[in-house]
Order: C-alpha cells, then sequence, then structure tokens
C-alpha cells in the first residue's frame, strides 16, 4: 500500500513540468528547425568553438613556455615557502595589519603572485589562508588584493623597457601601482564591502613553514603543478573560450569588443593593447605597448601599464581563479568571482586615476 502512494506521489510529480524540461523541449525543436532550414549551422558553431578554445589550450599552455610556467612557479613558489618566505611576509606586515584589524595572511596570495603567477598563488596561499583562521571577508579581501598584482614577472619587466622608451619615470609608478595597493586595497575593503575581519598578534598565528625535506618538496610541487595545469587550468580556460566561441558565432562579440575599447580609451587606457592584456595575456600587451608610435599620449601609456600588471586576461578572472581557490579555501566559486571582479573594478579605477592625475609629473 505504501509503495503504491510512494509510486503515486512520484508520477503526480513528474507529470508537472519543470523549467529546465521547457528548456530542453526548445532546445531539441531549435535543433530540428535549425538542421532543416541551415543544415550547417551546428557544425559551424563547433567549429568556431574550436577555434576559439584550441590556440589557448593547445598553443598557450600545451605546448608554450606558459604552461611550464605554471610549473615552474608553483616548484618555486613551494621551495620559497619551504624557505621561509611566507613566514618572513609575516612578520613584516603583521603590525601594518594589526593597526587595520585585518589577518595579515590576506597579503600573502598577491606577495606569491608577484614572485610566481597567480595560479601558484592561489594554490600555495589558499592553504595558508585557512590555516591562518582568516574569515571568509578576509578570504575575499585576498582574491581582491591578488588582482592588484602582476601575475607574471616577464610582464613587470616589459612594462618597464616600454615606460623607459617614452620617457616615463618608473619609480614613482612602481610603488603607487603595484606596492601601495598591497596596503591600501584591504584597508578600503575592511571598511566597506568586507568588514568581517579580525586583529590578529603574532603569537596566535601558527608557523607556515613546512617540515618536509627539500627533495620530496621539489617532486611534490612538480606533480602539484602538473595537476594544476591538466586538471583546473585548462578545463577552466576552455569553458571560458567555449562562451566567446559562442557569441561570436552568434555575432554579440564584436559589439562587446568594440565597446571594449571606447570604454578603456575614455578610462585613459591604450585600447589595443588593453584589450590584448584583458582577452589574451598582460605580457604580450606591455610587449606591443613598446611597439607604438612615440607621439602616444603619454597618459595611454601609464594606463595600459597599471591595468597589465594586475590579475588578467579575463579568463584566468572568471576561471582559474574560482577554480583555484575553491578548491583550497572555504569560498565557493561565485564569492572568488564576485571578490575577483571587485578587485578588477579597483584596478581599472587605479589605471584611470593614475593615468590623468600621475602622468604630468612623470613624464621626463
Amino acid at each position: 500500500m505504501e509503495d503504491q502512494k510512494t509510486g503515486e506521489n512520484i508520477s503526480h510529480h513528474r507529470s508537472k513540468w519543470h523549467l529546465f524540461e521547457v528548456i530542453g523541449i526548445l532546445i531539441v525543436f531549435a535543433s530540428l528547425v535549425l538542421l532543416f532550414l541551415v543544415p550547417k549551422s551546428l557544425s559551424e558553431l563547433f567549429d568556431t568553438i574550436i577555434k576559439e578554445v584550441t590556440p589557448v589550450v593547445v598553443d598557450t599552455f600545451l605546448t608554450s613556455e606558459v604552461g611550464i610556467a605554471v610549473i615552474v612557479s608553483v616548484i618555486v613558489g613551494r621551495v620559497l615557502e619551504r624557505l621561509g618566505f611566507t613566514d618572513g611576509l609575516i612578520r613584516l606586515f603583521v603590525p601594518i595589519m594589526h593597526w587595520f584589524k585585518i589577518n595579515p595572511a590576506v597579503i600573502i596570495p598577491s606577495s606569491y603572485n608577484i614572485l610566481g603567477d597567480i595560479n601558484a598563488a592561489g594554490k600555495i596561499a589558499g592553504p595558508i589562508l585557512i590555516k591562518a583562521n582568516a574569515t571568509k571577508a578576509e578570504q575575499k579581501i585576498a582574491v581582491a588584493t591578488m588582482i592588484q598584482s602582476p601575475q607574471s614577472f616577464a610582464t613587470f619587466v616589459l612594462g618597464l623597457i616600454a615606460l623607459s622608451i617614452f620617457g616615463i619615470s618608473a619609480f614613482p609608478l612602481i610603488v603607487l601601482a603595484i606596492f601601495a595597493p598591497l596596503i591600501i586595497v584591504p584597508f578600503i575593503l575592511s571598511r566597506t564591502i568586507y568588514r568581517d575581519t579580525k586583529k590578529v598578534k603574532l603569537r596566535e598565528l601558527p608557523r607556515f613553514t613546512p617540515k618536509k625535506t627539500f627533495l620530496d618538496t621539489v617532486f611534490s610541487s612538480a606533480k602539484e603543478g602538473t595537476g594544476l595545469l591538466l586538471l583546473v587550468i585548462i578545463p577552466a580556460v576552455s569553458v571560458i573560450f567555449i562562451f566567446i566561441g559562442i557569441l561570436k558565432f552568434t555575432g554579440i562579440w564584436d559589439p562587446i569588443e568594440a565597446g571594449m575599447g571606447a570604454f578603456l580609451s575614455l578610462a585613459s587606457i591604450e585600447p589595443d593593447t588593453g584589450i590584448v592584456s584583458f582577452l589574451v595575456a598582460p605580457t604580450l600587451a606591455v610587449a606591443q605597448l613598446a611597439e607604438l608610435g612615440a607621439n602616444i599620449d603619454p597618459r595611454l601609456i601609464v594606463g595600459s601599464f597599471v591595468l597589465a600588471n594586475s590579475g588578467l586576461p579575463i579568463y584566468v578572472i572568471l576561471g582559474q581563479i574560482p577554480a583555484i581557490w575553491a578548491e583550497s579555501t572555504d569560498l565557493r566559486e561565485r564569492e572568488v568571482i564576485y571578490a575577483a571582479l571587485i578587485g578588477m573594478i579597483i584596478r581599472v579605477a587605479t589605471a584611470c586615476i593614475l593615468a590623468y592625475f600621475l602622468t604630468p609629473f612623470l613624464v621626463v
């Protein structure tokens, strides 16, 4: 009798239309209509998607130096951690963050980001935040602050070359654009959006230097870096570029790209290299920056330099960072994305402000 009632309940429940059943039916009919009216459309859609995904996944991560750089950065980061780099940073930043009533561990991801890469920063620094008992708000502050740092040392060096070509003094810009945000951004966010922070004394924090042997550190980090590349980064990048491929196929992407160029120009960022920073690679953007004509407005160079020295490109912010941080912290992917986007908004605003108001004092 009970089994019969259960079966009736399931049957009654299943007979109701669910939202995704409606969507599924619409997709079925739309596919049939497309196959009848435009037989090649579905194959062209998949071809467009594959052409978007392949250059990034294969040419950028599998067969170029970028993929190897991810593995090497994890190895270097773990070796630095084993040599006491994290504990040294904590001692330096405890007095400042104690004054701000913020866990000093929020600075760790940005420091590893500058020295290694943004993927290694999350993989190494995420567990450190957990070990330091950072609140979820402080973990979000750490993500947003990390976006203010260049995710590749090569981007920083090539950017300096571009600044020298255009006769722009680099030192004040580096201090205000790269080092000052490590302190200013946590302070601002802790007083506005992410207020659940707490004062932490040095004696309340554990030691972060692992006790593994150096040989074990090197080989285990090599495995960790390879797994990070193949199991986290490449799948995340593939998802983002699948969506870009769909937008290109539907004709929506070109207006989006044109709008980005107009916005960047308005924000005093050179549009072509700014789009390259957003969509491809900041390292390539600063390399192209050095090749621009000498008559370009110096403000655009300063704005582009500040933007490139950040957590971009966008597929890192929307794909790689949430995948890595959700795996290694208490945060969900959506929370990581929101924090990263807040960090990116702050970075664009920083580029605009420094370009407008600082440039007159930087041109030699």
